[in-house]
């Protein structure tokens, strides 16, 4: 067994640092930019209104679903103007954090 320690190379803005870090860093998920055209759940919850049908053209800031978590309602709206291509949910129905709930074309 070696006095060494398990060093690993970590690159950050083009600078290497030499540092121990975990299985679970190292197994992380990387950053990813959010798609404006993906509506996802923001919380756990329920949807209690979905105010879209599938093809129906919509402008920003149009009220798309409605999504209660916490005894709270959160309207979730259109960032940009767009056709509704898919409603992946239905009213009374359960959804997780970051589940895909509707996409904008």
């Amino acid at each position: 067994m070696s006095d060494e320690p398990d060093l690993k190379t970590l690159v950050v803005d083009g600078t290497a640092y030499q540092t121990r870090y975990t299985r679970k860093f190292a197994l992380r998920k990387g950053y990813a930019a959010p798609d404006p055209s993906q509506i996802r759940a923001h919380i756990p919850g329920v949807i209690v209104a979905v105010h879209v049908r599938r093809g129906q053209r919509v402008a920003r800031g149009d009220a798309l679903l409605v999504l209660e978590a916490m005894k709270m309602k959160n309207d979730l709206t259109a960032a940009h103007e767009g056709t509704v291509r898919e409603i992946h949910v239905e009213e009374g129905q359960m959804v997780a954090k970051s589940q895909l709930l509707l996409e904008l074309s």
